[in-house]
């Protein structure tokens, strides 16, 4: 499998804390990646590195085909160049419908003349209904996103990543608040996901991750500490001595 995102060597410090510690880490170009580890890991400080957040003191972050540095690239134009991310808690319009938010998501290009100018054509609807339908939300479309339930509106904020069609996903504790029902279907829909883009999905939840089946990578002290199947790193010493204690 190519290569999507390849981050090698970086360091980033925070009033003298190194939050990430000659950090490297790859993803392939359709793949599932969970990324587990004790607070303080360096898990956040990753994605917000690889969204343009923050800035790292060293290394790379080489993106794609044509090995694109990120590091040159400010958040909107990563985002554009097709990098996703989901925040733990759900950002939707909450007085916009379902329909509405996820047709404001829609990838186009939006200048201030077209946003104005904009009116809703058959290919969008087709579009919004296809996503409502993955995400399971077909029956809400008319709905005021306020009125969703919790798992709903995270449902609903995954969809509007999907229809700026991206080509990684970065998810931050999405089975957070879920019923065990609402777990199941984000499970689905994240490995559903990752059967056409790359899905790094961060979770403390050691069941959502063995339901995601898919390789681990554990960080510890801003650095990978082990990777593998879940089983693997579990059964690491190592990483039952720093992250499950037992």
């Amino acid at each position: 499998m190519s290569t999507l995102l390849e981050v090698s060597g970086i360091s980033v410090t925070f009033d003298g804390f190194r939050a990430i510690n000659n950090l490297s880490f790859r993803i392939g170009t359709a793949e599932m990646r969970a990324i587990i580890g004790p607070n303080g890991a360096g898990k956040t400080t990753f994605m917000d590195i690889v969204t343009g957040k923050t800035r790292p003191d060293e290394g790379r972050v080489i993106w794609g085909e044509k090995s694109i540095n990120l590091l040159k690239m400010n958040e909107s134009q990563i985002a554009r160049a097709g990098i996703g991310r989901k925040f733990q808690r759900p950002t939707v319009f909450e007085d916009q419908t379902v329909l509405e938010n996820l047709v404001m998501a829609l990838k186009k290009t939006r200048t201030p003349l077209s946003v104005l100018g904009y009116r809703r054509s058959s290919d969008d609807i087709d579009r919004v209904e296809a996503l409502a339908d993955e995400i399971g939300l077909r029956a809400e479309l008319p709905r005021k996103s306020g009125e969703l339930a919790h798992g709903q509106k995270q449902w609903l904020e995954i969809g509007m990543l999907l229809a700026q069609e991206p080509r990684l996903l970065l998810v931050d504790e999405p089975a957070a608040g879920m019923s065990p029902a609402e777990r199941e279907h984000t499970t689905a829909l994240l490995v559903e996901a990752a059967k056409t883009r790359a899905v790094v999905v961060v979770e403390h939840d050691m069941e959502f991750v063995r339901r995601l089946n898919c390789k681990v990578t554990v960080f510890h002290e801003g650095s990978v500490l082990a990777e593998g199947s879940l089983d693997h790193v579990t059964a690491n010493q190592h990483v039952i001595d720093v992250y499950l204690g037992r």
